[in-house]
């Protein structure tokens, strides 16, 4: 697997940072109550993309959800994936050849950015190759443009900062590295999903070399989300994401995101041990 790249932002290159689009990632967990707090997120937060797991619903559609939000699901049994887009300046068409009841694939365009984003549901019972090839599907559809994927893995491995790897998050990886998509999930003290039966982090947000450098401040919400999930928060700049992000370089492998302040501390040490190696020398 090649090594992860550890990348530090330039947002000099990125004029229209401030100007982003606000993203929320959440499994509902089928919940009324977790849907009816995510309604209240929304507004609180003015939320551009919701990118949605297991949504709550009544007779296999979506319910709870705001009527003037466009949403977005696929199939006619029960979702499991979903994407709903408050901003009524966004504009989204739903790929309905890609799109399924655990998979929603939509193509996000507003002023001069366009990105294709899905919201997954990786089924814990099913053998999880069946997902890489919607995934594959995706990536063809995409045709190099800046992607983002939001999924619900059911997988766990140390590289995305879980305390354990399983089989189904070593396939995951190696997968992943070998279509170059990069994760965005930091370490953090919190864990994307809790419950009585213990914590992990299976809720993964995924995107390609295009869009790699304009997705910034992911973090794991404290917010109370009223799901065994928390909500997963980050922003992506609208710069042009099918022409511009992709000039900056080949970023191969899988990403880690570094905190700014863990620069200093970097520099510290590296000082430190080059003392150590200068005084142990033999002149």
């Amino acid at each position: 697997m090649d090594k992860p790249h550890h990348q530090k932002k330039n947002l000099a290159i990125y004029p229209n940072i401030q100007n982003h689009t606000r993203c929320l990632q959440i499994n509902l967990q089928h919940s009324r109550s977790a849907t009816f707090n995510l309604m209240k997120v929304i507004e609180r937060e003015e939320s551009d993309i919701i990118l949605v797991q297991e949504p709550y619903e009544y007779q296999n559609k979506p319910a709870g959800i705001d009527k003037k939000y466009k949403t977005f699901t696929a199939g006619q049994g029960k979702h499991r994936a979903a994407i709903i887009i408050p901003n009524n300046k966004l504009d989204a068409i739903l790929v309905t050849q890609i799109s399924d009841e655990d998979t929603v694939f939509v193509e996000i365009s507003h002023d001069n950015s366009k990105f294709p984003a899905a919201s997954m549901y990786f089924d814990c019972a099913d053998q999880i190759e069946n997902s890489f090839t919607i995934i594959d599907e995706i990536l063809r559809f995409a045709k190099g443009e800046g992607t983002l994927i939001a999924i619900d893995s059911n997988s766990r491995s140390t590289t995305w900062y879980d305390i354990l790897t399983n089989i189904r998050g070593k396939k995951l990886e190696e997968y992943l590295a070998s279509k170059l998509l990069h994760i965005i999930n930091e370490e953090s003290e919190s864990t994307t999903f809790h419950s009585r039966r213990g914590k992990s982090n299976i809720d993964l947000t995924i995107t390609n070399n295009r869009l790699l450098r304009a997705v910034n401040g992911w973090e794991i919400s404290s917010e109370d989300s009223c799901s065994d999930h928390n909500f997963l928060k980050y922003n992506i700049g609208r710069a042009n994401c099918s022409q511009n992000i992709h000039d900056e370089g080949n970023h191969l492998g899988i990403r880690y995101i570094e905190k700014e302040d863990k620069y200093d501390e970097f520099d510290r040490n590296l000082i430190q041990e080059a003392c150590k190696t200068f005084n142990n020398a033999k002149w």
